[in-house]
This record gives structure tokens, sequence and C-alpha cells, in this order.
């Protein structure tokens, strides 16, 4: 989607702090982080939001949460992390291509904080 923030960012139009890359998915910091350890994992494919997920693309999100068990341990996230997706603008979502926040190294309280 050549509107999209996330496809641009994906491309190199847009810099970002990478944390990992393969050939289905983009990891990179926040630009707001919320917790000491904060990033997001997309799809290299555009996925609008988890309402859009069907039986053709979520290979996508399970190979994300692979990715985010492996970064999770390779950053030591010993002492838990949050994973959160917000779907919809009345959910908070404000960049519409699916994406998840991969927080930790603070205390959360539930459901915000």
């Amino acid at each position: 989607m050549s509107d999209c923030l996330f496809c641009k960012i994906i491309k190199g139009e847009i810099p970002s702090s990478k944390v990992y890359e393969d050939d289905m998915c983009y990891a990179f910091n926040d630009i707001s982080p919320q917790a000491p350890t904060h990033f997001l994992v997309i799809p290299k494919e555009h996925i609008s939001s988890a309402a859009e997920i069907t039986a053709e693309n979520s290979v996508y999100v399970s190979h994300i949460f692979e990715v985010i068990a492996k970064l999770a341990a390779e950053k030591g996230m010993t002492d838990g992390f949050r994973v959160v997706n917000n779907c919809g603008e009345s959910a908070g979502q404000t960049v519409h291509h699916i994406h998840f926040h991969v927080m930790s190294g603070r205390a959360f309280t539930w459901p915000a904080g």
C-alpha cells in the first residue's frame, strides 16, 4: 500500500531503528517507548488489522509470534513481556497495518499502563 507508514518503513523509505528482519516480518524500536524495551513487529505483507486476518495470511501472524518468542529470549526478557495489538481506531490503532507492540522491563497494570 503506497501511503502506508509501515509499508514505507519496510521499503526503507522512512528510517527506523531495526531490531530484526527476515523475509516475512520486520521489527523496529517504537519511537515513543512505553517501557524500557518497546519494539514493534510487523508483517511485510500489508494486512490492515487483526480484523483482516484470513486463512491465507495468518501464516504471517503465526510467524510474528515465533519471532517475538525468539527476540524475547535473545533480549533476556525473562521476567515477562507484554504483546499488544490494537484493532480499529476505537481500540487505539493509529497505523492501519497490523502490528504488535512488544514491551518489557517494567511492571504493567491491566488494562492499561
